[in-house]
């Protein structure tokens, strides 16, 4: 329980950084997705359903706030952490650099997904024009922030105690 209530208050301070403070402060593509960090945190580190319900909810979450089609990022965050506690299942996750590695590459893949998603459902023209340039600097920028997070064990407040 206790474990629940640290996800919680994680995801619920993520999302108020990533809609209100960060926007402020930051341009597009070098603004952070701590929601995208949370996420590929929980697909390597947690591996039940209840997580599952709390990645679709983050996805939702995110769609409401960003005005873009409503599932999209959830679609793409649930695919992105079924991928990691499949692979996570194969791994030892508990090294820092890994989790660096999975954010940049859960960055580079959940973006590439939107954009297929996109490419099929949408009747925008020019999408790819958007996205594309901002796969890698959005990619450099959640795996720096991932680094700083995760190389202090304060600031990893998810770890258990144990």
């Amino acid at each position: 329980m206790i474990a629940f209530v640290r996800y919680a208050l994680v995801i619920a301070m993520c999302l108020t950084l990533q809609v209100t403070l960060l926007p402020f402060f930051l341009d597009d593509p070098y603004r952070p997705n701590l929601l995208l960090i949370v996420v590929s945190y929980m697909g390597l580190r947690s591996r039940s359903l209840l997580a599952g319900g709390a990645i679709v909810l983050i996805g939702i979450a995110q769609d409401c706030f960003s005005g873009i089609y409503l599932g999209l990022h959830s679609f793409t965050y649930l695919c992105l952490y079924i991928l990691l506690s499949h692979i996570a299942s194969q791994l030892y996750t508990d090294r820092r650099l890994l989790m660096i590695l999975v954010v940049f590459c859960g960055t580079i893949a959940s973006g590439i997904m939107s954009l297929v998603l996109l490419l099929i459902f949408s009747t925008a023209t020019g999408i790819y024009a958007s996205l594309l340039p901002a796969l890698i600097p959005q990619g450099l920028v959640n795996a720096l922030v991932a680094s700083v997070v995760f190389s202090f064990p304060a600031l990893s407040v998810l770890e258990d105690p144990a």
